[in-house]
Order: C-alpha cells, then structure tokens, then sequence
C-alpha cells in the first residue's frame, strides 16, 4: 500500500478540501497521513474518517504575531516534516508554504518520491502581497514547481495563467464542491430567527472576514427599499461582531451562527438565494469559484454572485441565478431585484443539472485519475 503525506501549514480542524481529498484517496487504497502542525487542545495523533492525522511543531496562532516568531514556527514545522515525511510514496503540498518540504525530502533523503503540488490559491497573486514579499513568492514558486510530478489548480483561469507564467503542462483543476446529496427544502430560519413567511431571505453563509464583501452588503440591506428581502449572516470571522451590531439595529438583517459541516447543507436549504460576494482585489480573488457557489447549487438555492469571469462563467452558462454588475450597495441591490423575477420553473429546472456537473464525486474521478499518471 503506497503511502501519502498530505501537507498542510495548518491545524487541520475543518478543512473541507482537504478531507475530501484524504477520504478520496483513503478509499482508493492509499495509507493517507495530514501532516499539520500543532496547536493548543489538539491531540498529535488522530484517525478521522478513514485516515490518519499526525500534527508536529507546535505553534499557538493566537500568541505567535511577530513576522520573526512566526518564521521560527514555519521553519521548525518544515524541518520535523520533512523529518517525519522522508520515506512515504508521495507528498501531497497544500499550498505554497509546504512545497519547499517536498523539495528538501526529494532532494537530501528519496530521490523517487512523488510530489503533487496542490495550489489552493494564485499563490503569488493573494490579497496583501506585494512588493518585494510578491516578488520573493513569485521566484520561490517558479523554483519549486519543477520539482512536482502534478499540479492542481482551483480554477481555469488559474490554470492557464500557471502555464504561462511557468510553462508547465496545465494543472488539473479539481474544484471545492460538496458531495453529491438529494436535499429536503427546509425552513429552519424562518422557524429559528421569526422570519416572515412572505420575507425573501438571501443567505450569505461562510467567512466573515475582509474581501467578502460583507461591508457591502450591510451596506446595501441597511438602504434597501425592498421591505420583502431580508438578508440572513451564516459563519464566523473577524468581522462576526460588525454583522451582530448590524443585526440587532436593523429589521432586515440576521445572524445565525456557524454550524457543522454535516447539517449545512440543511440550513442553507431554507434561503431563497444565496449570496457569494468576492471583492476585485487581487488575480486570485479574481479568477475564484468559491466553494460556496456550489453549496448553494447543491442545496437547490440559487445564486447572486459578484462580476468576476468563472463566477460568472457559470452562473450565465447555466442560467442559476444573477451577476451583480458592480460590487457595490447599488449593484447588489439591482441583483437582488432582478433575481427575484427570475423564471422560478428554469432555475428547477437547471439547477439539477449543475449539481450533476459540480459535485465531489465528479471531482474526485479528475483526482484519482491525476494519481494514476504518477505511480
């Protein structure tokens, strides 16, 4: 049985790809390991589902700021890594950050290992990287992706840049979508947060945190004159305390705490719409399709998404919904006044035949068949 190191620079709590992923491979009949780091209430050693998880190097985020502190735990998490990793088949990187792992172990220990270079982002294209700290990224990456066997990207438009910018054979591209599931429409936020049955409810669910456009669309539902639309918050971030404020001033605006991965889909089932608002601040905020787009698919709910090229690739092609023209209170205003008339027969109509398309199921064949090329 082959083995492989799944790597990533973080905790490994609740990274849905990630799992994905492992439990794909896991069930094709590889020994899978999640190599992470360390972290207060974290035990070293863990079986989830159906692999493994060993955390080294340990590093308290909420106390390591300082840039030199957090290169200390950076360094110590690559050296017991690639310690740990030296004789497994293949290194699976997650990211930039744990690629430079890969190379030390094909290089200084297993000449015949193999590396799969899974690129979560445009790594050198991110929000808050620039200047020199761009440049340096951009030099590492175009150093170390020789040195993988397969690369995998989380979009087209970033699969193709990566061949120009590197002139590698075209990444796969694997996307972030949910299982495959037949989902009962629910209507838990009516019934939790007393909603109105004649209320429209869009749902923002994920991250609250900053480039999400969560400003903006406090700001579009605090001067909306639609009294039937009201906007329902589902997640957590930095931003979480803003969202709460605004909630309890204005009628038309709830929170709703995250909740577990396996009862989301049925929370997201009680939206009308769902909204995937993605700010033009950086290529790789700009060429996303962010996993949330297909949980609302796979939950039957149509989409609102922001005027970026695969959002709207999909959304257009399938007829799924409405592309708000501008990222701004005005545009998502007209959005959501629009997808309100849209033909409600066509959306049932097509959203099944995405969810066909977009599922982990259709995902995992593209990963499993990358995996056949390298043995």
């Amino acid at each position: 049985m082959k083995k492989i190191a799944n790597l990533v620079f973080n905790p490994f709590v609740n990274d849905s790809r990630v799992i994905k992923e492992s439990v794909s491979l896991s069930n094709a009949g590889f020994h899978v390991e999640v190599i992470a780091h360390l972290d207060k209430n974290l035990p070293q050693e863990e079986k989830q589902k159906n692999f493994f998880i060993k955390r080294l190097s340990y590093l308290d985020r909420d106390i390591t700021k300082t840039k030199l502190a957090k290169l200390k735990a950076y360094l110590r998490y690559v050296k017991e890594s690639v310690l740990y990793s030296k004789d497994f088949d293949i290194l699976h990187c997650n990211d930039l950050n744990t690629l430079p792992i890969a190379f030390f172990v094909k290089t200084f220990f297993n000449k015949k290992i193999k590396i799969v270079y899974d690129a979560h982002e445009y790594e050198s294209e991110t929000i808050g990287l620039v200047g020199i700290q761009k440049t340096i990224t951009k030099i590492i990456e175009k150093f170390l992706i020789k040195y993988a066997d397969k690369v995998i990207c989380v979009s087209d438009a970033i699969a193709n840049e990566y061949v120009k910018l590197y002139n590698i054979e075209k990444p796969a591209i694997v996307l972030n979508t949910p299982l495959y599931a037949q989902i009962k429409k629910q209507n838990i936020f009516r019934e939790t947060l007393n909603i109105a049955e004649d209320k429209t409810i869009f749902l923002y669910q994920g991250g609250l945190s900053s480039g999400r456009g969560i400003e903006i669309l406090l700001d579009a539902f605090r001067d909306f004159e639609s009294s039937d639309a009201v906007l329902v918050f589902m997640g957590y971030g930095e931003l979480e305390a803003l969202v709460k404020e605004n909630a309890q001033k204005y009628e038309n605006i709830y929170f709703h705490k995250a909740v577990s991965p396996e009862l989301l889909l049925n929370y997201t089932s009680s939206a009308d719409f769902g909204i995937s608002t993605i700010e033009d601040s950086c290529l790789s905020y700009r060429y996303c399709l962010p996993n949330k787009m297909f949980e609302y698919l796979m939950a039957n709910v149509p989409i609102i998404v922001s005027n970026l090229p695969e959002m709207k690739r999909v959304v257009e092609s399938n007829k799924i919904g409405v592309v708000a023209k501008e990222n701004t209170p005005q545009g998502l205003q007209e959005a959501i006044l629009n997808a309100v008339k849209l033909d409600k027969e066509e959306l049932q109509n097509n959203i099944p035949k995405v969810k066909d398309i977009y599922n982990w199921q259709n995902q995992e064949k593209i990963l499993l068949n990358l995996y056949k090329d390298i043995q």
